[in-house]
């Protein structure tokens, strides 16, 4: 009897932590939730336009290939940077401002600024 409390008391836990876990990990638009790894299109349907985008470019370390293409020498293929778009989403009144990061076309992460009057 006190096995099966205990393993019901840690069934719920599990489930609360990781309740927890997808709101840190989401943002709620329109009764969906744009979670990381949606792409920009899934996004931009769940929760419109932000207020703000903005986009940076990230330098990136060259990638080469060795041997070159006419057997001599080493080809390097050179990418000056890549493009990361924020976004950032007022979700309302008493909510926290939400800036979504897009590395590739894909939302990889979220940071919440000051909340909202």
């Amino acid at each position: 009897m006190k096995l099966a409390k205990f393993l019901l008391g840690a069934a719920s836990f599990g489930i609360a932590v990781a309740t927890i876990n997808v709101q840190a990990e989401s943002l709620r638009c329109n009764g969906d939730l744009a979670q990381i790894g949606d792409s920009k299109g899934s996004v931009l349907a769940k929760c419109g336009e932000p207020m703000l985008k903005d986009s940076v470019c990230i330098p990136v370390e060259p990638s080469t290939t060795a041997p070159g293409s006419d057997g001599k020498g080493t080809t390097v293929i050179v990418t000056p940077c890549e493009t990361v778009d924020e976004w950032t989403y007022n979700p309302g009144s008493g909510q926290f401002y939400t800036t979504l990061r897009f590395e590739r076309g894909t939302l990889k992460s979220m940071k919440y600024g000051a909340r909202v009057p």
